[in-house]
């Protein structure tokens, strides 16, 4: 899929964009190191107890998203390609209904792109692609778009107070 992404209809692809006050090395290692990602990401008043992260082709993201009322949800993901620091492309497994209720997130993919802008700022691009129209319409009701935004809310925040360590 992805030597033709610049072929997939509208109906089955969502663009997010964000721009940071911060260099784009910086903005990488938020994504590379599974502290900092746990920081931040997800949507606000979630939290990420726990973290795998094996940054590379085939290598394997597992969280456990822990929403305001304690409830837990568990993702795994695929790296499929890895080019610091500029982009991440990956696919999350297909979840169950048995935890997400009966709206379950499909499996679809992700591309991550950094572009430094200059002046030390960054833009973030999160382009995702579905396998049919009908997915992208779910994930869209579940509200993705929204967490997105939240959590770049959430990461901008860390990048002034936490991502030094």
């Amino acid at each position: 899929m992805l030597s033709d992404l610049t072929t997939v209809p509208n109906d089955r692809r969502l663009e997010i964009e964000r721009e940071f006050d911060a260099p784009r090395d910086l903005v990488w290692r938020m994504f590379a190191d599974p502290f900092h990602l746990s920081q931040w990401w997800g949507p606000k008043g979630f939290t990420n107890p726990v973290v795998e992260l094996d940054l590379r082709p085939g290598g394997r993201w597992h969280h456990v998203m822990r929403g305001p009322d304690g409830r837990e949800y568990p993702t795994d993901s695929e790296f499929i390609e890895v080019t610091p620091p500029e982009r991440i492309v990956y696919r999350n497994a297909a979840a169950t209904d048995q935890v997400f209720g009966d709206n379950p997130p499909p499996s679809f993919l992700r591309v991550i792109t950094l572009s430094d802008i200059g002046s030390g700022r960054t833009r973030l691009t999160l382009d995702a692609y579905f396998d049919t129209a009908a997915d992208k319409d779910a994930v869209v009701r579940r509200g993705f778009r929204e967490g997105v935004l939240e959590s770049f809310d959430k990461l901008a925040a860390h990048l002034t107070t936490g991502a030094t360590r």
